[in-house]
């Protein structure tokens, strides 16, 4: 007889809306008169903090250069804030809770 199977433990996982500022730097993929963009990600975390360095972490492997981040929570925190967030928003934080990823929903270069 096989052992019942255990049920899965929830996962303490949870996607956090990230806005990251980033800097100019060689291989970036900006267009060429930006000096610096700004990223709006949805990062899967066991808390913000956990969010933060990972994003920044794949940030810069991705030969960016993170400079600032400003967390605005998880969606029921944004939600109890009265942000109004559509379908696409989120089924990208799905997706991103589902794949333990972080997802770059947008990317606003800045110019002088």
């Amino acid at each position: 007889m096989s052992e019942p199977k255990k049920p899965k433990k929830p996962s303490r996982q949870q996607v956090y809306t990230l806005l990251i500022e980033i800097g100019r730097k060689n291989g970036d993929g900006l267009p060429d008169k930006a000096t610096g963009a700004a990223l709006m990600c949805f990062a899967s975390g066991v808390d913000e903090a956990e969010a933060v360095r990972e994003t920044v972490a794949i940030l810069k492997q991705a030969e960016t250069n993170p400079l600032d981040v400003t967390g605005y929570g998880t969606l029921a925190e944004r939600e109890a804030e009265g942000h109004e967030i559509d379908e696409e928003e989120r089924a990208l934080m799905q997706r991103a809770l589902e794949e333990n990823s972080v997802i770059v929903a947008q990317m606003t270069p800045f110019f002088d």
